[in-house]
C-alpha cells in the first residue's frame, strides 16, 4: 500500500480556471514554505486562501519526492474523523488494533512530504493537535494549511492572504492602466469566459473598477459578479451591489456549499464565532471604515467592556473578521466592506442598530468635543491626526445626527459637532465640506439654542465670504447679530463684532474691518473655560493684523502677531503660531531683516510640518525663496519656488494666496532667472518641482542633498535591460520578435519577461504593457 501511495505523488486538484495575480503571495508563500515545517495561510472568506495554497503547493512539489497531498476539510463536521480523514485522503487503509494517527505518524516519519490542509478553521484544535503530532515524530514533513484563524503551534508561520488589488474607486485609472490591478483582470477573465464578446472598455471601465473596489478585491465575490455579466452590463452589476448579498448567489454547483454563494461563505463564518464574537462582528459594523480601540469600547456595552473585550477582539482579528492596520504608531482596526454589511444586517435583525448608531453617534460627540477644548494646546498635532483617520466615522454621526428622531431627541447635537469640528475643517481647509454641514444644521431645527446659532452663523459666514460668497456671508452675519443681540451676553456681541470685521474685509473695506476687530487685541482669552471664545480671539487677532498693515500700521500688524504668540507658545499650540511666525517674517523680509526673517520662517515651517498643513508649508516655502534671492542665493531660490508651486497645485491652491504679496512672487522670479540664466533656472525650477513634500521641508530646513536635479528612474526595481524588455512587451511584441531585436536568444527573452512579471507582481504581458501606459511621462523625462 505504501508504494502504491508514493508512485501516485499526490492528489493536488487541478485548476479549472486561470490563476489571476498573487505573484507577491506565492513568492512569499515558497520562502515561507522553504524556512518552516508549518505555514498557516489566513484570511477572510472567500479571499483566495485554497487557490494561493494549490498554486504554492503545485510550484514546490520538486521539494517533495515522496508526494503533495491536499486534504479538503471543509465538509469534515465531526473533528474525532480528523486523522481518518487525512489517512483515507493519503490512501492508507484501517489496520486493526492502531489508530490512525499512528498510522499517519508511521507512515510519513520517513518520507519528505507536503500536506495541504484546506479549511481548519471549524475543526481548528484538532488540526492544531494533530499537526503538532506529526511535525514532533516525521522529520521530513511540511504542511501548508488554510484557515480563517490560527492554528497556534509553536513554529507556525502565518501568512495573511490580502484581497487582489483594485483601483481607486474615486480616481479611476486609464483603460490602458486598469489591467494592472489583479481584481479587474479577474472579473473580466471570468466575464470573457461567460460571454466571449465582453471586454473592457473606455464605456464600462469605470462600472468594472467600481465593482472590484465595492466587493474589496475579494475573489469570490468577483467571480459571482463576473457570472452576471451573461444577464447584466457591468454598469447594471454595479448598481445593484447595494444588495450584494442577493445579487452574489450564481456560484459553482460543484464548489462546498459555503463557496456557492457570498452570503453561505459569511454565514459560515459567522456561525464558527462564539456568542460574544457574533455580537461584537455585529455592533462594530456601525463603524465606517476603520477605528481604534477606545471607541470599540466606547460603543460597547459595559458589560462587555468589563469583562472579555480585548480577547473578543483578539478573537475576531484572528478569524479575520477584523482587520488590523498600523497608521504610523497608531494600530486601527477595521472590516472589509462585505464583512460590514452582513454585519449590519445581523444588527438590525437583532432590533439594535439604532441604539447602537445612537452610541456611536454619543461617543464620537465626546471625541470631537475634547478635541475642540484641547485644541490650543501641546495636542493640536495629535488631535488633528485623530480627526483625519475619523473622517467616515465622523460623516456617518453627522448624518445620523440630522435624522428626525435624533432632531427630536437632541437638536443641538449636530451644532455642538459641527461647531466643534470647526477648527479642524479650517485647519484641514475643508470649507465646502463645512458649510455642506453647518447648512444642514441650520435648517434642520428651529430648537437650536441660540448660543449654538450665533457661533455657527459666525463661523459660516466666515467661510462663506472665504468663498468669495458674500451675499451668503452678509445673511448669516444678519442671523449672528440679530441672535446675539437677543442674547446680549458679552460673548456673543464680541462674536457678532468679530463677524462684522470679516464681511467688511470681503468687501474690500478695510477702514471699516479696523474697529470691530480692534477689541481683539484687548481682550484676554478664556483659557481653560472657553475653547471657543479662545478660538475667535485667536483667528481675529491675525485679520486684525492683516487689515492694518495693508492700511500701513505695521505697529499694530506686529503687536497683533506678537499677541498671538504670547497666548499660544506658553500652551504649546501650532497652527495659530505658525501663522504668526510667517507673517512676522514677511514683516521682517520687507523691513530688509534677512536674518530675522529667515528664523521665523523657518520656524514656522518646522511647526505647520508637523501638522501637514499644505497650503502654509506653501507659503513658507515661497518666502523662503524670497529671502534666499535677497541673500544671494539664486539658485536656492528657484528650488524652493519649484518646490511651493508642486505644493500649491497639490493643494489646489495659489502659492501666494494674499495679493499683496504677489509682487514678492514675481520679483524673485525676475531676479532669479536674471542671475542663473533660463537654462539654469529651468533646472532648478524642475529639481525643486520633483520633489517630494518632505524633501522640499528638509531642503528649505538646511538639508541641501537635492541641489543636483533628480534623475530616479521610473523602473528602479527594473534592470536596464529588463527595462527595454517592458517597453518592446508594451508594444506588442512576442518574445521571439524581442529576441530578434535586442540580439538576444527567444530562452534569455523569455527569462526576461518572467523576471519583469515576478519584480511587478504581475501575471500577464498585458499587465506589463498597462503599467508601461501608466509611467509613460515618467519614462520620457
Amino acid at each position: 500500500m505504501t508504494t502504491s501511495v508514493k508512485a501516485e505523488r499526490g492528489n493536488l486538484p487541478a485548476e479549472s480556471t486561470s490563476f489571476i495575480g498573487r505573484r507577491r503571495e506565492l513568492a512569499e508563500a515558497r520562502r515561507l514554505l522553504s524556512a518552516s515545517r508549518l505555514v498557516t495561510l489566513t484570511g477572510i472568506g472567500g479571499v483566495g486562501k485554497t487557490r494561493l495554497a494549490v498554486r504554492t503547493a503545485e510550484d514546490s512539489r520538486r521539494a517533495f519526492p515522496d508526494g503533495v497531498w491536499f486534504v479538503a476539510l471543509g465538509e469534515l463536521h465531526d473533528s474525532m474523523l480528523l486523522a481518518e480523514t487525512v489517512a483515507a485522503t493519503l490512501g492508507l487503509a484501517d489496520q486493526p488494533g492502531r489508530s490512525s494517527s499512528r498510522h499517519l505518524i508511521d507512515h510519513l516519519s520517513t518520507t519528505r512530504t507536503l500536506l495541504v490542509l484546506d479549511d481548519c478553521e471549524h475543526v481548528l484544535d484538532a488540526v492544531a493537535e494533530l499537526a503538532e503530532a506529526l511535525l514532533r515524530t516525521c522529520p521530513e514533513l511540511r504542511i501548508l494549511g488554510t484557515s480563517r484563524e490560527v492554528l497556534g503551534v509553536v513554529g507556525e508561520q502565518v501568512m495573511r492572504v490580502p484581497p487582489l488589488t483594485v483601483p481607486d474607486a474615486q480616481r479611476i485609472p486609464s483603460l490602458e492602466a486598469l489591467p494592472q490591478y489583479e481584481a479587474v483582470t479577474l472579473f473580466v477573465t471570468r466575464a470573457t469566459a461567460g460571454r466571449p464578446d465582453f471586454a473592457l472598455t473606455e464605456a464600462n471601465c469605470a462600472a468594472v473598477a467600481g465593482i472590484c473596489s465595492r466587493l474589496d478585491g475579494l475573489p469570490l465575490a468577483i467571480e459571482l459578479a463576473a457570472v452576471r455579466i451573461r444577464a447584466m452590463s457591468a454598469e447594471q452589476i454595479l448598481q445593484r451591489l447595494t444588495d450584494r448579498y442577493q445579487l452574489l448567489t450564481a456560484g459553482s454547483r460543484v464548489a462546498p456549499t459555503r463557496k456557492q454563494t457570498l452570503r453561505a461563505c459569511v454565514d459560515w463564518s459567522y456561525d464558527l464565532c462564539e456568542e460574544r464574537e457574533q455580537k461584537l462582528w455585529t455592533w462594530l459594523s456601525v463603524f465606517a471604515g476603520s477605528f481604534e480601540l477606545d471607541a470599540a469600547e466606547g460603543i460597547c456595552p459595559d458589560e462587555l467592556v468589563a469583562d472579555d473585550f480585548l480577547d473578543a477582539v483578539a478573537s475576531l482579528v484572528d478569524k479575520s473578521i477584523l482587520v488590523r492596520e498600523q497608521v504610523g504608531e497608531v494600530v486601527r482596526l477595521g472590516m472589509a466592506e462585505t464583512i460590514r454589511v452582513y454585519g449590519r444586517e445581523r444588527l438590525r435583525e437583532s432590533g439594535d442598530y439604532a441604539w447602537f448608531l445612537r452610541r456611536h453617534l454619543d461617543w464620537y460627540e465626546r471625541l470631537v468635543l475634547r478635541a475642540a477644548s484641547d485644541w490650543i494646546g501641546p495636542h493640536q498635532t495629535q488631535w488633528i491626526a485623530r480627526l483625519d483617520r475619523e473622517q467616515p466615522n465622523l460623516r456617518d454621526c453627522l448624518a445620523f445626527s440630522l435624522t428626525d428622531a435624533v432632531v427630536a431627541s437632541d437638536p443641538d447635537i449636530s451644532a455642538r459637532i459641527v461647531n466643534a469640528m470647526f477648527l479642524f475643517w479650517s485647519c484641514r481647509g475643508l470649507l465646502t465640506e463645512a458649510r455642506h454641514w453647518m447648512g444642514r444644521c441650520l435648517t434642520s431645527s428651529d430648537t437650536m439654542q441660540a448660543e449654538e446659532r450665533v457661533v455657527m452663523s459666525y463661523f459660516d459666514s466666515l467661510l462663506a465670504g472665504m468663498q468669495g460668497q458674500l451675499d451668503e456671508a452678509a445673511a448669516r452675519v444678519t442671523e449672528c447679530c440679530s441672535l446675539a443681540e437677543q442674547l446680549g451676553d458679552a460673548e456673543s456681541i464680541e462674536i457678532a463684532n468679530y463677524a462684522n470685521g470679516y464681511l467688511a474685509v470681503f468687501r474690500g473695506d478695510l477702514a471699516a474691518a479696523v474697529e470691530p476687530f480692534r477689541a481683539a487685541l484687548t481682550s484676554d482669552p478664556d483659557l481653560g473655560r472657553s475653547w471657543r471664545r479662545t478660538a475667535i480671539l485667536l483667528g481675529s487677532l491675525p485679520s486684525l493684523a492683516l487689515v492694518s498693515g495693508l492700511l500701513g500700521d505695521e505697529g499694530t500688524a506686529v503687536a497683533c502677531h506678537e499677541r498671538v504668540l504670547e497666548i499660544t507658545t506658553p500652551l504649546g499650540e501650532s497652527y495659530f503660531r505658525a501663522y504668526s511666525l510667517w507673517a512676522l517674517g514677511v514683516i521682517a523680509l520687507r523691513a530688509g531683516e534677512l536674518d530675522r526673517a529667515a528664523a521665523l520662517t523657518e520656524q514656522a515651517l518646522r511647526l505647520i510640518w508637523q501638522i501637514h498643513v499644505q497650503v502654509m508649508t506653501g507659503w513658507c516655502l515661497e518666502s523662503l525663496a524670497w529671502i534666499a534671492i535677497r541673500g544671494g542665493n539664486p539658485k536656492g531660490a528657484a528650488v524652493l519656488m519649484g518646490a511651493a508651486e508642486t505644493l500649491a497645485r497639490t493643494a489646489g491652491s495659489a502659492s501666494v494666496t494674499l495679493p499683496y504679496l504677489l509682487g514678492y512672487h514675481d520679483k524673485c522670479a525676475q531676479s532669479t532667472r536674471e542671475a542663473l540664466g533660463d537654462r539654469a533656472y529651468g533646472v532648478a525650477l524642475r529639481t525643486g518641482a520633483d520633489m517630494s513634500l518632505g524633501e522640499a521641508v528638509a531642503y528649505a530646513l538646511g538639508d541641501h542633498t537635492a541641489d543636483q536635479p533628480r534623475t530616479t528612474p521610473v523602473t528602479p526595481v527594473l534592470t536596464r535591460r529588463e527595462t527595454e524588455v517592458a517597453e518592446l512587451v508594451a508594444k506588442g511584441l512576442t518574445n521571439r520578435e524581442i529576441a530578434s531585436m535586442l540580439v538576444i536568444s527567444p530562452r534569455t527573452a523569455q527569462g526576461h519577461v518572467e523576471h519583469i512579471l515576478t519584480k511587478l507582481g504581475f501575471t500577464s504581458r498585458t499587465q506589463i504593457a498597462a503599467w508601461s501606459a501608466e509611467n509613460q511621462q515618467h519614462r520620457q523625462l
